[in-house]
């Protein structure tokens, strides 16, 4: 399994863009700071991601609390939900941890079919939805947000970027110029495929690449050999697939079943980004599947750091993260929901309580 380090790095850099502005006004400071942790803790989600997001997210906390909390004396009360995978289920469990639990901030959210419908409802209601993992344009785009974010990457550039990167390489790797390449998009229909594969779409007529055959289905389908058996036909040189899992799964091996043979598979998450289980499930196979993700946390390189801080939290992330689950080839979705809860408790929330009084979802609003 190979990352695309060198195309990602541009886009991590995204982390923390400011979404909104706002006015913020004095808060009672004595704590805890309450935040609610939404991820598919049951499901298909589970597997495909949300589960180590949510230990990422869990492994933020405890460090940020054992120091004593947010700028050494606010502490952070963790209140869990468990989407299970069903985008009703989130809406009713995030109204349970924002009416119910009271809590100041939800975090979390690995589906974009969940992050869609919930970021409206819960920046209605003026407080604070921190995304760490879902990926869809389609959770901010044309919705002016203002108390929804995302310290993340969006499904427009991971279409683009793995467009780019077949054409970069397309000489080296196929002895084939990018113009000559056979690609073909399949793809989740809900809002997380479908908006990758229309940037991917997009890039591919841009640099001129054959688009064979583009198809979306549902993740829930229990057969894909149909899909298999269109592809066969249209010869593609590239697959670019989108999708979460078991339906990830599920495809490659109805694919190696039924003889499809493709030059190299560009994955998009989810599902591709848990190596091991890849590894496990189609062993020397899984060396011809790229995947575009954030870099996991151990495929950085420490000597890049702008700090060496930096690389000691690293190592105490991936140690834990070792430890209490037995994997060494932390996904992407684990540092995914560390970095993205640490972005939160070390950056944000300490401005929003130096500079703007608490962290109220004016004050969050205004730092992040």
């Amino acid at each position: 399994m190979r990352t695309l380090r060198r195309l990602l790095a541009p886009v991590v850099a995204l982390a923390l863009i400011a979404l909104a502005t706002g006015l913020t006004g004095a808060q009672d400071l004595r704590g805890p700071i309450k935040i609610g942790v939404l991820y598919d803790l049951t499901g298909p989600f589970a597997a495909a991601g949300a589960v180590p997001g949510s230990i990422g997210t869990k492994i933020a906390i405890d460090m940020v609390n054992e120091k004593g909390g947010v700028l050494g004396k606010y502490r952070v009360q963790p209140i869990a939900g468990d989407s299970q995978s069903k985008p009703d289920v989130a809406i009713n469990e995030a109204e349970r941890l924002l009416s119910v639990e009271k809590v100041d901030i939800l975090l979390g959210i690995y589906s974009s079919a969940i992050a869609v419908p919930l970021a409206e409802k819960v920046d209605k209601q003026k407080r604070v939805l921190w995304i760490t993992i879902a990926i869809s344009d389609a959770v901010f785009k044309g919705r002016d947000l203002k108390y929804a974010f995302r310290a993340q990457a969006n499904g427009g550039q991971f279409g683009e970027i793995s467009a780019r990167f077949i054409a970069d390489y397309a000489e080296e790797r196929f002895k084939m110029k990018p113009q000559d390449v056979r690609g073909a998009i399949i793809y989740e229909d809900g809002p997380y495929g479908t908006g990758v594969a229309a940037s991917g779409e997009a890039e591919m007529k841009k640099i001129g690449m054959k688009m064979v055959l583009k198809e979306g289905y549902s993740a829930n389908s229990p057969d894909l050999a149909s899909l298999v058996t269109k592809l066969k036909a249209a010869r593609p040189d590239v697959l670019f697939h989108t999708g979460y899992n078991p339906d990830i799964t599920l495809f490659l091996r109805q694919a190696k079943e039924l003889g499809l043979r493709v030059k190299a598979i560009v994955g998009h998450g989810a599902g591709y980004g848990q190596y091991d289980k890849l590894r496990e499930a189609f062993r020397e196979d899984a060396d011809h599947i790229f995947n575009v993700d954030p870099v996991a946390s151990q495929l950085l390189d420490a000597k890049k750091y702008t700090s060496p801080d930096l690389g000691k939290i690293r190592d105490e992330f991936l140690g834990r993260y070792t430890k209490e689950t037995g994997v060494d080839q932390i996904p992407p979705h684990a540092s995914m929901g560390f970095n993205n809860t640490w972005i939160l408790l070390t950056e944000v929330l300490p401005r929003a309580i130096q500079k703007h009084g608490g962290w109220s979802a004016d004050a969050i609003q205004k730092a992040a």
